[in-house]
């Protein structure tokens, strides 16, 4: 077995040693072993790269292939031996974050990057650490993100492995031996810019998104030469806010029409959003890439634009030629969007026969809930359905693409306070969707919520790091649970589905469902297999074709990742990250039985004979101190939580094992202590950094009163729920 030996260390300051303990979260050592293999380590070129058709015992990209279909041709494991499965290696990371990449396993070797945007080399056989590099992301650049600090893959190209890290960088790493080549700061440091998304890579360019929308921050794509690291072209997003050109490939066509769909609005301060976070794909097909864009800044359509136009280009897939970034056609799913239904969710190419052709479309279900179908020659729309119940729009418009909206949802121009299905977690977010050419279907992780929304006519754009602008100001408690009784009902309203969805059909096969918000991504073989995993722990597998349950295994942890297999000397393997995190693990009211730990790869075979250590859940009761504290001072701290809802959850409800529930953190015992981490940032290189640009040490105490108030809430809670427990158990006992 592949382990990472761990090790604790504390920090000096005024405050008792064993208080500062308890804050400090588990780190490791991080060896960089030799890496004893041949000069051609990871030597993809891009005849390799399009012609992966030809290796099936590979996965040269995230989704497996340049047309992202995550699909593995191999089926040696299927439905008639996959009840054979068990666990061949395992290797530990040294990091409890979200866990989202999908790995490459290229010549024998498996490259995955991890949470804090490390990255890892094994032996793809048996498990061997190979090398491991870490960028080293400063830790006080994890509130500039909005859904924890993830990487979602590699990429790889001639002898290379290729890292978009958090903190705005690419980095060049040598296959061979785990050492950076090059790295190049692909955004504004001054801003609260983010990388979580993997590159892509073609004919010698490496492609690059970024995120941030939430905090404000104007989007763009990047490729950058894959020998040198030097910039080769930039697509903006959205158009210059001043109006003139950024000397960009995104230029003319801002020009011809992209200014003309915006009006005047916060988004001249925000630059308007549209981060293209996650979707990449390189079409060879075409020589040109699909670039999905993100939300709008602020959300609200009358806060960042007046409510006018459709702001050009967010909330769309847009196609620019490959090799000098140039603008071909575009689609745009939720035009002037206002929900945060963003159009980064995972793009799938395939060939379908419609209307009698064989035509080459790009499938994508967003999180807006309808499922598109576009001929990716010209980007036309050619069918959209709705995959999951959705109350913001009747259907789409087939002549003019656009949907069909019903009224109210346009919560700016109503002053309404509506709730949205889906919402902001959307009916699909990242985990990727997989594409079967055996079976034609598409096999898409899909989830069900709501999400309330209303226009602040007082919205003030906040240009601090790390400051969300929403214009949001809804009341509904999807935001932020007022008691365990709105938690729990809010818990039960949410699920995950995995949905058998024909596309050329446009209509659902088979469906599993899941108590619980945030499956993962899917994965599909030529063995009648789809695999999936869950917020439990549990790695699940189905048949293909008929969605039975046919396999599953514990796996201790959350597994939210998309899964991936590979061959090695006539061996199929299955591999999948296991880590909980990300916006849906962190914010713990949306899900339920979750699991967190450790990150881990996990890699099985048929008849694999490894065993994973038990699981161990590290929970503190809640920590109340003996004081007392004004009513007004509560509703001051409560006002002051808005800091830390992205991190610790709202309302206060969060997955004390991925990062503090702060009703049960020691530090509220200590007036002082609590001020040392929150105002000092003495935990700064954990992600806790310091609030003192935006909170006095008496803001600070009155932040601490509002959770000492939600600790006794969560103590009263834990009695009630033990004092019921026991009168059931003495009332079974009483009546055998």
């Amino acid at each position: 077995m592949s382990r990472l030996s761990l090790h604790r260390s504390t920090t000096k300051s005024g405050i008792p040693s064993r208080v500062i303990a308890l804050a400090l979260s588990i780190v490791t050592a991080m060896p960089i072993a030799a890496f004893a293999a041949d000069r051609s380590a990871a030597n993809v070129d891009q005849k390799r790269l399009v012609g992966s058709a030809s290796e099936p015992g590979t996965w040269l990209t995230r989704g497996g292939n340049t047309d992202e279909q995550h699909y593995s041709p191999l089926a040696k494991i299927d439905t008639s031996n996959v009840e054979r499965l068990g666990l061949a290696w395992y290797g530990e990371f040294d990091t409890n974050r979200g866990q989202q990449a999908t790995p490459l396993v290229i010549d024998g070797v498996l490259y995955t990057s991890t949470a804090w945007s490390k990255v890892y080399a094994y032996d793809a056989a048996t498990g061997k650490q190979l090398w491991f590099f870490d960028p080293k992301v400063p830790g006080k650049k994890a509130p500039d993100g909005c859904c924890d600090i993830v990487n979602r893959g590699v990429a790889a190209w001639k002898g290379r492995i290729y890292v978009g890290t958090y903190d705005g960088r690419l980095i060049a790493i040598d296959a061979k031996t785990g050492k950076p080549v090059w790295e190049t700061q692909t955004t504004d440091v001054t801003r609260s810019y983010t990388i979580t998304g993997a590159p892509r890579v073609s004919n010698g360019l490496v492609f690059i998104g970024n995120g941030g929308a939430e905090f404000g921050v104007r989007g763009y794509v990047s490729a950058y030469s894959a020998d040198t690291g030097k910039l080769a072209w930039r697509f903006y997003i959205t158009p210059n806010p001043e109006g003139k050109p950024d000397g960009a490939a995104s230029d003319k066509i801002h020009k011809e029409i992209g200014l003309k769909s915006w009006g005047d609005g916060w988004w001249k301060q925000t630059g308007g959003g549209g981060t293209a976070w996650d979707a990449l794909v390189y079409d060879k097909d075409y020589d040109q890439l699909l670039i999905g864009t993100g939300n709008g800044t602020p959300w609200s359509y009358v806060a960042r634009s007046g409510g006018v136009g459709d702001n050009l280009f967010i909330s769309s897939i847009v196609a620019v030629d490959a090799k000098t970034g140039a603008y071909k056609w575009h689609y745009q799913s939720t035009p002037a969007e206002e929900w945060d239904f963003t159009a980064t969710q995972p793009i799938v190419l395939t060939e379908l026969d419609v209307g009698g052709k064989r035509t080459k479309v790009a499938m994508q279900a967003p999180k807006n809930g309808f499922f598109y179908v576009l001929d990716r020659s010209n980007g036309k729309l050619l069918s959209a359905k709705n995959f999951m119940p959705i109350n913001w729009a009747a259907g789409v418009d087939l002549e003019t693409g656009r949907p069909i909206e019903y009224p109210a949802a346009r919560y700016s121009k109503t002053g309404g306070d509506f709730l949205a299905i889906p919402g902001a977690f959307g009916a699909h977010n990242w985990p990727p969707m997989a594409y079967s050419p055996k079976t034609g279907l598409v096999y898409i992780p899909a989830q069900q919520g709501s999400f309330g929304y209303k226009h602040d006519p007082n919205f003030k754009y906040n240009p601090l790091n790390g400051a969300w602008n929403l214009a949001n100001i809804s009341g509904h408690p999807t935001l932020a649970p007022r008691d365990e009784a709105d938690r729990l009902s809010i818990t039960q309203s949410f699920r995950g589905d995995l949905i058998a969805w024909d596309p050329a059909a446009q209509k659902e096969v088979w469906r599993v469902s899941y108590p619980s918000i945030g499956a993962g991504g899917t994965l599909a073989t030529a063995g009648n297999l789809v695999f999936q995993g869950t917020p439990d722990g549990i790695f699940h597998a189905y048949a293909a074709d008929t969605g039975k349950e046919v396999w599953s295994y514990d796996g201790r942890i959350g597994i939210i990742a998309g899964a991936m297999s590979y061959e090695i000397d006539g061996t199929q393997y299955v591999a999948v990250l296991a880590g909980l995190g990300g916006s849906a693990g962190l914010q713990i009211p949306h899900m339920k039985n979750p699991r967190a730990g450790i990150g881990r790869v996990l890699v099985f075979k048929l008849d694999g004979k490894g065993t994973l250590p038990p699981y161990q859940r590290a929970h503190r009761p809640a920590q109340v101190p003996d004081e007392t504290f004004a009513p007004e001072l509560v509703a001051k701290g409560a006002a002051f939580y808005g800091n830390c809802v992205a991190c610790h959850g709202y309302g206060t409800y969060t997955n004390d094992e991925v990062v503090p529930d702060l009703r049960r953190s020691p530090m509220l015992l200590h007036k002082d202590a609590f001020a040392s981490v929150v105002h000092d940032g003495i935990l700064e290189s954990r992600g806790m950094v310091s609030f003192a640009d935006r909170m006095s040490r008496e803001d600070v105490e009155a932040l601490r009163a509002y959770l000492v108030d939600r600790a006794k809430q969560l103590k009263a809670d834990e009695d009630a729920e033990q004092a019921a427990r026991a009168a059931g158990n003495a009332a079974e006992k009483a009546n055998p």
